[in-house]
């Protein structure tokens, strides 16, 4: 703190630089605590400021100590592959999401004039499989077995297949090509002796578009060319490669572009295009746009996306470019260097593809340009984690080990923690009423967190008496333990637990926090306001709040549902009595966006403010047909930031809370692709 403040100008401009490396590492610029330290010394310090540009700057620590080489991905090269392999070692292909190497090696095959056998593995292939590997080991054809991931009951078959093949019996030119995804079922004895590759797909808008004008059928002049109505065809030909390009690129920003990160292939692209030209030329006087969305959205594309609230995202992205604006000279998809071209040849189209920016701004996927923060930062946070598997169980260089490490953070733990509550003393002051579910919700509560409180404790104190030698470790209680030392939380306390991503330290001060929250409650009564992140099992607490309103006014629960309110006057200070109906809450974020104090509705992001507090919120339950009617977005809730859940045995998501409707001036549809959501907790 001493060294810090002092120098709190040059923190700052080293936080605000575009590269922030450049100003910790100029002596005339940056911090002088920072500036005399080793190289590596400063990327841990970048790490804690700025851990979105942290990627860049050891990529350029290990060009710098190690060479260029080593940052620089080498040409995928079939033939190197092939020259280091044999007829009896198999080269197998390592996939990744949307790679597809067959193109590649078909045309490595033609070049050797070598004829190759294929078959995608699956249910009863097995046998088929067998039989082609007999025929190229008499004859030396080349067989492809892809998928070998999806057949994991043949497996076994195959590493033994493999075993036994003999140079002396197996034709000289025969060789086993293998693709699959990683996979627990795959041989391991093929894999340390075979020859392992791996190819990504086109990274970045530009290459992708390139790269869907270049595959069948684009790439045919037949087909390019043969629409009879070539205006329309290839205006709408180009704004669906170019949504196919964008819908893949959202992935790489994760929960923010896509809850579930599905696998768009060319497969979807190749049936969309050709149905594009087929009803194009069924339907000579119109373009029937409705049948086109739904079939590419709706069922081409969609037919992978499984959470409602990304199909909602999927048609809002097609609107923009299955559009009758589309059509009009000179529509632009975002700003004057995304415009839609004219018809054009097909040369033309890839020397103006070729000419797009290599680094497309966020709002080109439909964000705002906070959302590089966000995608930089998961890429440090995952490299971080995968940092964290390589390091070993060895104490370093520190004085402490981890037996002092542990046994320090489970005393403090153990001494702030409290004591399981007394169900007995909580159905006794707060009996079950027909009027008050509250009472009910506050008793179901704590029975949750008594769980979770048992297993934090008795995890603490095992874990203490095995650092002594008093107990045996236990492999589960191994990996607590070394959770525990890494500053992670538990998995065994998560399984007992409401759903978070905090690390360890800040996971204990949101438990005492909440656990402070329910004994006030206890002790003086339902609260004016609640701390609805506080709450364990959400959706209970806003099921109660419903049943409340239809038993006072006997009404049938299920003709009830939620308005919002956001009373300005609590903007300030919070109220001091009860609503009349609902519940007044708050403790949620907003991600994506802000909510403006002045214009009262939701606005956009700050510049580096990822989430922001949301107002005070009234939960007013009304009947469905009496709802309110003002501009809105109807704004999903998460309990937390990775957004997919799974469905949980009481049919509630166990992260999707519930839609809530808040002021915006602006169409759902600018938020929708904002990808802008509330959230109960943040990762901090």
């Amino acid at each position: 703190h001493q060294k810090v403040e002092p120098e709190l100008p040059r923190w700052k401009a080293a936080y605000d630089a575009p590269i922030p490396m450049q100003v910790l590492s100029n002596p005339d610029m940056g911090p002088s605590c920072v500036t005399s330290l080793p190289m590596f010394q400063r990327l841990l310090v970048l790490r804690c400021i700025r851990p979105d540009r942290l990627i860049p700057a050891v990529y350029n620590y290990v060009a710098g100590e190690l060479g260029e080489r080593f940052v620089t991905p080498p040409p995928f090269e079939l033939g190197g592959s092939f020259s280091d392999s044999t007829s009896v070692t198999p080269l197998i292909f390592v996939l990744s999401p949307g790679a597809d190497p067959f193109a590649a090696l078909n045309k490595f095959a033609t070049e050797r004039n070598k004829e190759i056998k294929s078959i995608s593995l699956g249910q009863g292939q097995g046998p088929r499989a067998e039989t082609m590997i007999d025929e190229g080991v008499k004859t030396g054809t080349w067989v492809m077995l892809q998928n070998c991931h999806l057949c994991t009951s043949w497996m076994p078959k195959l590493e033994n297949i493999v075993e036994l093949m003999e140079p002396q019996q197996t034709h000289r030119e025969f060789r086993l090509w293998l693709t699959s995804y990683p996979s627990a079922t795959f041989p391991v004895s093929i894999l340390q002796n075979g020859v392992k590759m791996t190819t990504e797909p086109p990274k970045g808008l530009r290459a992708n578009i390139m790269g869907s004008f270049k595959t069948d059928p684009i790439s045919d002049p037949a087909f390019f060319d043969g629409c009879s109505k070539d205006y329309e065809f290839k205006k709408l030909l180009y704004g669906l490669t170019f949504f196919h390009a964008v819908i893949q690129e959202r992935r790489l920003y994760g929960p923010l572009g896509w809850n579930i990160p599905y696998e768009f292939t060319e497969s979807d692209m190749r049936i969309s295009v050709m149905q594009l030209t087929m009803f194009l030329d069924e339907y000579p006087n119109e373009v029937p746009f409705k049948a086109l969305t739904y079939l590419t959205g709706e069922c081409n594309y969609g037919g992978r996306v499984t959470d409602d609230k990304d199909r909602r995202l999927i048609m809002t992205m097609l609107d923009d470019y299955y559009t009758t604006d589309a059509l009009q000279e000179g529509y632009t998809f975002f700003g004057q260097e995304y415009v839609c071209p004219d018809p054009m040849k097909y040369e033309e189209y890839l020397e103006f593809i070729g000419k797009l920016p290599a680094d497309p701004p966020p709002g080109v996927f439909g964000f705002h340009d906070n959302a590089t923060l966000t995608k930089d930062r998961n890429e440090t946070y995952a490299m971080m984690d995968a940092l964290l598997l390589t390091v070993g169980t060895s104490s370093g260089g520190s004085d402490a080990g981890p037996e002092q490490v542990v046994g320090a953070v489970a005393t403090d733990v153990l001494s702030r923690v409290p004591k399981p509550f007394d169900i007995a003393a909580v159905a006794n002051k707060w009996p079950i009423l027909y009027d008050e579910s509250m009472n009910t919700v506050l008793r179901q509560e704590l029975q949750r967190f008594n769980k979770l409180i048992v297993a934090i404790l008795n995890s603490l104190e095992d874990i203490q008496k095995a650092i002594q030698g008093l107990l045996l470790m236990s492999a589960e209680l191994e990996t607590c333990f070394y959770h525990i030392f890494d500053g992670k939380t538990p998995e065994m306390w998560l399984a007992k637990s409401y759903p978070s991503r905090k690390p360890l330290g800040a996971y204990v001060n949101d438990l005492i926090e909440r656990l402070h929250f329910f004994q006030t409650w206890f002790e003086e009564g339902i609260p004016v306001v609640f701390w609805i992140s506080g709450i364990y099992f959400t959706q209970a607490f806003t099921t109660g709040a419903l049943q409340n309103y239809a038993r006072k006014y006997k009404v049938p629960i299920d003709t009830v549902t939620f308005d919002f309110e956001t009373p300005k006057q609590f903007l300030k200070t919070l109220p001091t009595e009860r609503p009349e109906d609902g519940v007044y809450t708050t403790g949620l974020f907003l991600e994506g966006c802000r909510w403006n104090d002045e214009s009262w509705m939701l606005d956009e992001s700050q510049p580096k403010v990822l989430t922001v507090p949301a107002p005070l919120l009234h939960f007013q339950p009304q009947l469905r047909t009496k709802l309110k009617v003002f501009n809105h977005y109807n704004c999903p809730t998460y309990k937390i930031s990775t957004r997919k859940g799974t469905l949980s045995t009481t049919g509630h998501s166990t992260n999707f809370i519930m839609w809530i409707r808040v002021n915006s001036e602006v169409p759902e549809s600018h938020w929708v692709k904002r990808g802008v959501a509330f959230l109960s907790q943040l990762d901090v």
